[in-house]
């Protein structure tokens, strides 16, 4: 991961990122992603963290809660976004506001690579899923956390 920290300035290069691939057991082939958590508690920041993924076209981002408000910003590509029971597109210079604990996903409807970074307002965030995500093997995931020892 290309994370670097000095006195005043912690930062991600995304382009730079190491992306760990995760999916689901009952969806392999549709439910994954490429997915990093470069500044959080762990990194060294205090009140917010970031997340930066990537998904295919025809792929998803499961279904699942967030412990803590996100501000996604789209990079590249076209989603269709569910947060609760709304849906709705989002697209490359978009933002949308993800409430803490309201279910949501995203779909990649279009024909490239969707990137999106996705603010949160604390510094540690609990992901919660409907079933464990692969190759972690955990439906609860603090993001960012070091590997259990």
């Amino acid at each position: 991961m290309s994370t670097s920290k000095s006195t005043e300035l912690l930062t991600a290069r995304t382009t730079e990122l190491d992306l760990t691939q995760v999916w689901l057991d009952s969806e392999p082939d549709s439910a994954r992603l490429r997915v990093a958590f470069p500044i959080n508690k762990w990194t060294g920041s205090s009140a917010s963290a970031v997340v930066y993924f990537e998904i295919e076209p025809g792929d998803r981002l499961a279904r699942h809660t967030d412990s803590a408000e996100e501000v996604l910003y789209v990079v590249a590509g076209e989603a269709e976004a569910q947060v609760g029971e709304a849906r709705g597109r989002i697209a490359a210079g978009d933002l949308a506001v993800i409430p803490a604990m309201v279910p949501h996903g995203l779909v990649n409807v279009g024909d490239h690579v969707v990137k999106v970074v996705g603010f949160f307002s604390e510094s540690e965030i609990i992901s919660t899923f409907d079933e464990p995500m692969q190759p972690i093997g955990a439906a609860v995931l603090n993001q960012g956390a070091p590997p259990p020892a």
